[in-house]
C-alpha cells in the first residue's frame, strides 16, 4: 500500500480541499438540532486567514501555541492554521484545573492561548502571572471585556487582512516533514505530564496508516467527541482530512446521545467507558421492562451471539437463523443502532481495554467495535482489528509500515514513522523511550502470535506481585469487574499482599435506581455507600465476576469509596485513574481489608 512523502500538513490539505472542493468538510451545531456546514474549499480559505492572522501576532515558525477548549470547528480550524505556518500546536483539556493549565501554558513557552469561553478565561487570569510569555489570548465565544490582552475569536481573524497569499506561502514552504507540528502532554497517571512531539510527518504518514488499515468508504460520515487535547482524537480528526470524510462536532459530551442521531455518522471512534456506559444502559432498560419484553431482549442476544460466532470464523449464517437474526434486529437491535444516528456500520475502541464482552454484545447488535491501540509517543496509532479480520479481546495487527516487537521481558516495542520525535525539554525520558535505532519502548506487556495479532496483557508500572509470587496485570481484571451497572470505577491492589482487593466506587445513576426499587432510604450516594445492602450488593456482583478468574486473580474483599474525579485530583482528563494517587488517599481502607 502506497504511503505518499507529504512535505508538510499544509500540503496535505490542500491536496484534500482540491479534490473535495465544495463537499462537505465540518459541521456543528448552532442549537440542539440544528447544524452549519463549511465546504474543503471555505475551510481551507479560512484555515489561511487564521494562519495570517497569527504572523500578524508575530507567530513564527516553531513558536507554540495552546488551545484551551472542547472540541469543536474552531479548534481544528486554529490547530491548522497553527501549523500551516510551520508553528507547534498544543492542546489543553478543557476539563484542567487552573494549575494544570499553567504547568503546559509555561513548559510549552506558549505565545498565544485559544480559549473556548469566559470559563476558560477565567482560569487564565487566575495564572496570569504565572505565565508572562503569554502574548495574547483569543476568545471562541463570549465577551473579551476591555482588557487588551484578550480578543474575540471574530477580531483576531480581521487582523491578518492585509497579509499577502505570497506572505503566507513563504511561511508554509519554509515547514518541512522533520518540523514539529505539535505537542502533546501525556495525561499524567505518574508524576508531571511529559510533551510528546509530534511532526508533520508524523502527522500526515499515521493519517495514511490508519486510512489503509480501517474501512473508511468515500461518502461516509464521522462524529467527534472526544477532546482534541488528546492525541486520539486529533490522529482521528487529521485521518477524516486526509480522505476528506466530513466530521460532526458534538456540543458538548452531554450532548453526545441527542447530538449522533443528527449526526447519524458511518463510523466513529470512542473511549471504551462510552460503550460501557451504553451498554448498562440498554441492559439495565431491559431488566427494567421484565416480563414478556425481557424474555425477548434476551432472546434476540443470544441469536445475535450465534449470528456473530458466525461472522467471526467467516462463515456463511445458516437459513434459520439469519431469519430468526432479522426479526431480533428489527425487535431489538434496530432500536440500539437508531440510537447511534442508524448508520453506524463501524466504531473504533482505544485509549483503554475494551472487556470482550461489551465487543460481542455490539457485534450481536450489528455495530462493529474494532478495537485497537496507540499512545501519545505513537501518533496515537500502532494496531488495529480489521473490518474483515478481526478478534476480541486483541488488538489486531499493526498498521501500514508499522513494525512491532516484543522485548524478553515481555515489553511491546514499535518502530515507524508515527514514532514521535522527543519529549519536549526532557532529553533523559527521551533517551529512556526511543531507541537509537528508532525503537519505541511503550511500557505494555503483550504478546503476538503467529498471524502478527497483539494482544495487551498488562503495563508494567501496574503489574501486581503477591506475597505468593503470583504476577497479575490489573487491568483486564478491572474489565471484567466495570462490566457491572452498578459499578463506576474499580482500582485492584494487592502488591505484595496475600490476596487481591479493590477500592470500587458506586454507580450514580444505577445504585439510586436500585435502592430505591428496593425500599432502601438514602439522601447522597455517600450514604449508599456504607448501607450493608448496597454493599452486600457490589459484594455479590464482585462474586460473580470473579468466576472469570483463577483463584489467585480474585477478588476477596472490597472498599467502597467516592468517585474518583479530575477536580478531587484522582482522575486524569482522559478518564485514568491515578492509582498511586489512590493508593494514599485510601491507605488506611486498604490495609483493614488486610
Amino acid at each position: 500500500m502506497e504511503i505518499k512523502d507529504y512535505t508538510n500538513i499544509h500540503q496535505m490539505l490542500k491536496e484534500t480541499s482540491e479534490t473535495y472542493n465544495t463537499k462537505k468538510a465540518y459541521s456543528w451545531f448552532i442549537e440542539a438540532g440544528i447544524t452549519e456546514s463549511v465546504t474543503w474549499v471555505q475551510f481551507y480559505e479560512q484555515v489561511k486567514k487564521v494562519s495570517k492572522s497569527l504572523m500578524t501576532l508575530g507567530v513564527g515558525k516553531n513558536d507554540k501555541v495552546n488551545i484551551l477548549s472542547y472540541s469543536s470547528y474552531k479548534w481544528v480550524l486554529s490547530d491548522l492554521g497553527i501549523v500551516c505556518i510551520g508553528a507547534c500546536s498544543v492542546g489543553i483539556y478543557h476539563s484542567n484545573l487552573a494549575k494544570d493549565c499553567q504547568y503546559i501554558i509555561d513548559h510549552s513557552d506558549a505565545k498565544i492561548v485559544f480559549a473556548q469561553d469566559e470559563t476558560q478565561l477565567e482560569k487564565l487570569f487566575q495564572i496570569r502571572n504565572e505565565i508572562p510569555k503569554v502574548e495574547k489570548v483569543v476568545l471562541f465565544s463570549g465577551d473579551a471585556g476591555d482588557d487588551d490582552w484578550v480578543i474575540t475569536f471574530d477580531d483576531f481573524l480581521e487582523l491578518g487582512n492585509n497579509v499577502s497569499d505570497e506572505d503566507f506561502m513563504a511561511m508554509v514552504d519554509a515547514v518541512a516533514p522533520e518540523d514539529p507540528a505539535g505537542i502533546i502532554y501525556t495525561s499524567g497517571t505518574t508524576g508531571v505530564p511529559k510533551g510528546a512531539v509530534l511532526t508533520n510527518d508524523n502527522v500526515t504518514f499515521t493519517a495514511q496508516s490508519v486510512f489503509h488499515s480501517a474501512n473508511i468508504i468515500d461518502g461516509h460520515e464521522t462524529f467527534l467527541f472526544l477532546p482534541l487535547a488528546h492525541v486520539f482524537a486529533k490522529t482521528c480528526v487529521f485521518t477524516a482530512l486526509y480522505c476528506g470524510v466530513p466530521t460532526t462536532f458534538a456540543r458538548d459530551i452531554t450532548t453526545v446521545i441527542d447530538d449522533i442521531k443528527v449526526a447519524r455518522p458511518h463510523w466513529f471512534a470512542s473511549v471504551p467507558r462510552i460503550y460501557e456506559k451504553v451498554y448498562s444502559k440498554v441492559i439495565s432498560g431491559a431488566e427494567a421492562k421484565g416480563g414478556a419484553a425481557l424474555k425477548i431482549f434476551n432472546w434476540a442476544c443470544k441469536t445475535g451471539a450465534l449470528v456473530g460466532e458466525y461472522k467471526l470464523k467467516k462463515q456463511e449464517v445458516p437459513f434459520m437463523l439469519g431469519l430468526k437474526y432479522k426479526l431480533a434486529s428489527k425487535l431489538v437491535f434496530s432500536k440500539i443502532q437508531a440510537a447511534l444516528g442508524g448508520r453506524v456500520q463501524w466504531a473504533i475502541s482505544g485509549a483503554a481495554p475494551l472487556d470482550q464482552s461489551i465487543g460481542k454484545f455490539f457485534h450481536a447488535a450489528g455495530i462493529l467495535l474494532l478495537e485497537g491501540i496507540g499512545m501519545t509517543e505513537n501518533t496515537s496509532f500502532t494496531n488495529l482489528n480489521r473490518f474483515d479480520n478481526y478478534r476480541f479481546g486483541w488488538v489486531g495487527q499493526p498498521g501500514v509500515n508499522i513494525e512491532q516487537k516484543i522485548t524478553d521481558d515481555g515489553e511491546i516495542m514499535y518502530r515507524g514513522r508515527n514514532v514521535m520525535k522527543e519529549y519536549y525539554k526532557m532529553p533523559e525520558k527521551t533517551a529512556e523511550t526511543l531507541t537509537e535505532d528508532g525503537w519505541q519502548y511503550t511500557g505494555d506487556l503483550g504478546e503476538i502470535d503467529s498471524e502478527n495479532f497483539l494482544r495487551i496483557t498488562g503495563r508494567k508500572k501496574d503489574l501486581i506481585i503477591t506475597a505468593g509470587g503470583k504476577n497479575i496485570a490489573p487491568s483486564s481484571i478491572e474489565g471484567v469487574i466495570a462490566t457491572s451497572k452498578y459499578i463506576s470505577q474499580i482500582c485492584v491492589v494487592g502488591d505484595k499482599k496475600k490476596f487481591l482487593s479493590a477500592v470500587i466506587s458506586l454507580d450514580p445513576d444505577t445504585v439510586p435506581e436500585y435502592a430505591k426499587n428496593n425500599n432502601i432510604s438514602f439522601k447522597t450516594l455517600d450514604d449508599l455507600m456504607v448501607n450493608p445492602e448496597i454493599i452486600s450488593l457490589i459484594e455479590a456482583q464482585v462474586e460473580e465476576k470473579n468466576k472469570n478468574f483463577a483463584s489467585f486473580e480474585s477478588i476477596k474483599k472490597i472498599t467502597l469509596v467516592q468517585e474518583s474525579t479530575i477536580e478531587n485530583g484522582l482522575l486524569t482528563p482522559t478518564m485514568k485513574l491515578k492509582k498511586s494517587l489512590i493508593l494514599d488517599k485510601y491507605k488506611d481502607e486498604i490495609d483493614a481489608m488486610y
